[in-house]
């Protein structure tokens, strides 16, 4: 039982209380939580406050102070210097030296604190007291002492400890928190001290989940009146941990704000949704590999999204890039790693770039397990364990022979995930292994590797790695949770199969084109659906409020009504067979919900109130039976009010709930906290540009004037996208050859065209006003350039890297993009690599493939293949007046302006200069380079005349073509004198 204190000068004088009264009120204050009015002796009451306000001040002067000991204090120091050294909340330098400076005090002071602080916190009577003071010597609150033993349990966890009407974090974890929430913190008693008040738990736990943090909540486990009433009513309050959090796993009513039904809290609020990531666990096996030097290894991996319920498994070998594992992480995008202390260093520098990428907020989380965990033995043995718990199960002993069959390494990371999701109460989500899913295969979908998601954006811009300017973020216009996340898988996970593509572009014809009345139905009341996936699993895992499980139920049950309501309509107006099975099926499967709608109490629900939550219960034999037990303490408590009332001399007393605390007396009215408005973002789509792709079993890309969907939303209706149209097939040209000035648009013409091909597979309708699209089997992407300091390698290295897994793994039915392939080496050598490996390309793995250059002699291919490749160049236009200069005057860069339209036929130069004036690069520099450029091209042009003479001299046949030479080159005829 607890209360607000009360204003003391108004306060009348009371009587004696008896000593167990005392015994309670002192535990309540060594808690911080608030008191009740006091009562006792008046005298003794001012002593005892003369004697706290005496060593609050000797605290205050204590903590300061400068760098003088306690027992050097004896001269006054300037009132300026004192503030002076007052240190910030979050200036931890100086928190570290108050510390030492708090340890080096002399013994008498810690004895005297130690005596003064007993007396404080427990009566002189309390067994508590005398261990404190005569064995222990302790200089810890009981308080303390309780969150050092929940520390010393979950050392790697921030802790927020409930006191009353706050959450107290302790120690590094109140610094911390003061860091990252912006709080205050500061000096109490042995530690510093933050706090935040409990209705804004869930807020500031996600914020600092979302920071990389594991969180703990340590709750108490018994109300203040419960404890007046109880025998340990001179104890500190028990206390446990009753959640943890991180970023895979943030599950429950202490983080979900969907519990709080009646809160207008603002969804900015309460962050993103960082649980949207799995936790994926990676294990490598090298024993089984031959060529152990070249860095291969087979590695396993297991997915978990325990939020939904989704287990993905996986087990692959991987070269010493570890291109394969990079492409799942980049599909996956954990929130989530764990990890063996040790892996090898491939992969270890793999997961340190993986780690860096984002932003401070949406960086991945490694855990690390040690490497005990990841042998097979014990994690077979930990399996076994854990899935043979019911031999009587037919269908579980199924399922348990598919599991001791996965390969090695799955079944390692499979046991430390159970051991790891146990610490989180979360490991039911793994005991029905007959829905685990395969995470790739090849004949299903589409193959993408890391590279291809980051060059052309899917999920991410490669600017500030957000989802702003990807493929998804113009793609996403989806209603509900659950759809956002299926949105994203289908996006990284294109189809292979004509017949399903096509059913998806019927339903999506379906919703754009026929009768809107249903579809305008079921969009106004998909739109109002919480997040039921998620709502499902947190009812799955028993971590949700009543509120929470209520809102479920309910919203299932409506949902459930109105499409019964629609069906007459959608029998008769829906032709897609996918969007007819996605309608018609659901009400059938949530008909049980009725009865557990019947079954609860609505208003018990909204209140929190368990014990009424079920209208009848009969069926509950068990909850029947601790209601009983609840309603006999309830009985006692209201006996208790009685009692309180007499000693607040207040006849209407009355129990209050604040803040969940049930059984408060509330004796001086709290200040009434803001209610934040809810702002909502509405998106609207404009499909009249798009259109539904043709999808063929042949090997061609016809497209007819397509845009770049990312561009073209970024741009808006006052900047035009250029449409560009693109023709490619096994029949004819399956090559483009791609030349142009820079920035003239190669790159994001060759982009447009992968994207176009993806979004036709993942079954979307695409920026262009036709397109006929043979199914490809995988996009093979090389652009950019960018070293990799982690592993050691420079930009062509990189360049060549990405080049040979292309090569190994494209085929005839794959679409192949390389920009500027050997722009990192010297022209030479460049020249020379790209030439082949296009050549290699065109003759060997025919595939239909997009070539950016620079570099003229590669468009001779075009010569050597005939119609199978084609040169094409983005147009431009140089302006006359800058571009041809007088002879006498200084040479200036050509003023180049973009057309951006895709145009036959080669660009022979590509007008650098002009991208350094854009950049604004000092004219003096220009104009040197402009002149310089001129020398070199003019050397260039003179030493290809030469040997286009020396050619045609060579290859002379007659004498008359020899004379003909000698006057086009003005040389003379050598004159022969007569013999003498």
């Amino acid at each position: 039982m607890q209360a607000a204190k009360t204003d003391r000068r108004k306060r009348p004088a009371e009587t004696a209380a008896p000593p167990k009264k005392k015994v309670r009120k002192k535990a309540q204050e060594q808690e911080g939580g608030g008191s009740l009015a006091l009562s006792g002796d008046p005298e003794r009451k001012r002593c005892l406050r003369t004697r706290i306000a005496s060593q609050s001040l000797e605290k205050l002067k204590e903590f300061c102070s400068g760098s003088a000991f306690p027992q050097n204090r004896a001269q006054p120091e300037p009132r300026q210097g004192r503030f002076e050294v007052l240190p910030k909340c979050t200036d931890f330098e100086d928190i570290t030296l108050q510390r030492a400076k708090n340890a080096s005090c002399s013994e008498a002071s810690k004895s005297q604190s130690n005596q003064k602080h007993s007396e404080l916190e427990l009566s002189p009577g309390s067994p508590d007291a005398k261990v404190t003071s005569r064995r222990s010597k302790s200089v810890y609150t009981p308080l303390e002492l309780q969150y050092m033993e929940v520390k010393r349990q979950h050392p790697d966890a921030i802790l927020c400890v409930e006191c009353g009407y706050k959450y107290r974090f302790f120690g590094e974890d109140a610094e911390i928190a003061a860091r990252e929430l912006n709080i205050y913190c500061h000096l109490d008693h042995s530690f510093m001290t933050a706090s935040i008040p409990t209705h804004r738990l869930f807020v500031h736990v996600r914020r600092l989940v979302a920071k990389g943090y594991k969180v703990g909540v340590v709750k108490q486990m018994e109300t203040a009146a419960l404890k007046a009433a109880g025998d340990s009513r001179g104890s500190v309050f028990a206390r446990k941990l009753t959640a943890l959090y991180t970023k895979s796993t943030l599950i429950g009513e202490d983080v979900n704000p969907l519990v709080r039904l009646d809160d207008a809290t603002s969804v900015d609020e309460t962050m993103a949704d960082t649980s949207t990531g799995c936790l994926l666990c990676v294990c490598e096996d090298l024993e089984g590999v031959k060529d152990k030097k070249k860095g291969s290894a087979f590695i396993g991996l297991v997915a978990v999204q325990p939020a939904t319920g989704e287990v993905l498994l996986d087990c692959f070998r991987d070269m010493e890039p570890r291109q394969e594992l990079e492409t799942r992480l980049c599909s996956l995008q954990p929130a989530e790693l764990l990890l063996p202390r040790r892996l090898s260093e491939p992969t270890e520098a793999l997961v340190r770039r993986a780690a860096a990428a984002g932003v401070r907020d949406d960086r991945i989380r490694v855990e690390r397990m040690d490497n005990v965990c990841f042998e097979h033995s014990l994690a077979f043995q930990a399996v076994t364990e854990f899935y043979a718990k019911d031999p009587v199960d037919i269908r579980g002993s199924h399922s348990f022979s598919g599991i001791i069959n996965l390969e090695k390494p799955v079944i390692c990371c499979l046991a430390a995930i159970i051991r790891y999701l146990k610490e989180f109460n979360l490991e039911k989500i793994l005991s029905m292994p007959e829905n685990f899913k395969q995470l790739s295969s090849e004949m299903e979908f589409m193959t993408m590797n890391g590279t291809a998601l980051r060059n052309l954006e899917i999920l991410q811009n490669q600017t500030d790695g957000k989802k702003k300017g990807s493929l998804l973020w113009v793609l996403d216009h989806t209603k509900t949770a659950f759809g956002r996340r299926k949105l994203k898988k289908w996006v990284t996970q294109p189809l292979l199969k004509l017949s399903e593509i096509n059913a998806r572009l019927d339903a999506v014809s379906e919703v754009l084109h026929s009768e809107p009345s249903v579809f305008n139905q079921l969009e106004s009341q998909l739109q109002k659906l919480p997040d039921l996936e998620r709502g499902l699993g947190s009812i799955y895992h028993k971590k949700c409020s009543t509120q929470e499980f209520f809102l479920i139920v309910k919203t299932l049950h409506h949902l459930k009504s109105e499409l019964q309501a629609l069906t007459p309509a959608v029998n008769s107006h829906v032709q897609s067979h996918l969007l007819q099975t996605c309608i018609l099926e659901v009400p059938e499967l949530l008909s049980p919900v009725e009865y557990y709608l019947k079954t609860l109490n609505e208003a018990a629900a909204k209140i929190g109130d368990k014990t009424e939550l079920f209208k009848d219960l009969s069926n509950f034999p068990l909850i029947k039976k601790r209601k009983d037990e609840i309603q006999e303490v309830t009985v006692k408590i209201q006996t208790h009010l009685q009692e309180i009332r007499k000693i607040l001399k207040n006849p209407s007393a009355q129990y209050v709930t604040v803040s969940g605390q049930e059984f408060m007396i509330e004796v001086k009215n709290s200040a009434v906290s803001c209610i934040p408005a809810d702002w909502v973002k509405h998106y609207c789509s404009d499909f009249i540009s798009f259109c539904r792709p043709t999808l063929k079993e042949e090997r061609k890309i016809l497209i007819k004037n397509g845009r770049h969907p990312v561009i073209d939303v970024l741009l808006g209706e006052h900047e035009q996208y250029v449409p560009n149209s693109t023709s490619l097939s096994e029949d004819s040209e399956r090559v483009m050859i791609v030349t142009g000035p820079n920035m003239g648009g190669k790159s994001s013409y060759i982009k447009q065209v992968a994207l176009i091909t993806l979004m036709a597979q993942v079954g979307s309708y695409v920026p262009a006003e036709e397109a006929t699209i043979g199914i490809v089997d995988g996009i093979y992407t090389r652009m950019g350039a960018a070293d990799n300091i982690y592993q050691g390698r420079s930009t062509f290295m990189e360049e060549l890297t990405d080049t040979a897994e292309i090569i190994r793994k494209a085929s005839p039915r794959s679409l192949v993009v390389l920009d500027e392939l050997g722009r990192g080496t010297s022209t030479h050598d460049g020249i020379a690599i790209a030439y082949a490996t296009l050549e290699y390309f065109i003759r060997d793995v025919q595939s239909l493939t997009l070539f950016v250059t620079h570099y003229p002699p590669v468009c001779e291919l075009e010569r050597s293949y005939p119609g199978q490749v084609g040169n094409h160049h983005m147009g431009f236009l140089v302006s006359e007046d800058e571009g041809q200069a007088d002879p006498g005057k200084e040479e200036v860069p050509d003023f180049v302006t973009f057309l951006y339209q895709i145009t036959r036929g080669i660009a022979a130069r590509s007008y650098g200069l002009n991208v350094a004036r854009l950049a604004d690069v000092p004219g003096e520099i220009l104009k040197k380079a402009a002149l310089k450029s001129k020398e070199l091209e003019g050397l260039v042009n003179m030493k290809r005349k030469r040997l286009k003479s020396f050619m045609k001299l060579w290859t002379t046949q007659s004498a008359e073509d020899l004379r003909e030479w000698m006057d086009e080159w003005g040389v003379e005829e050598p004159q022969t004198s007569p013999p003498d």
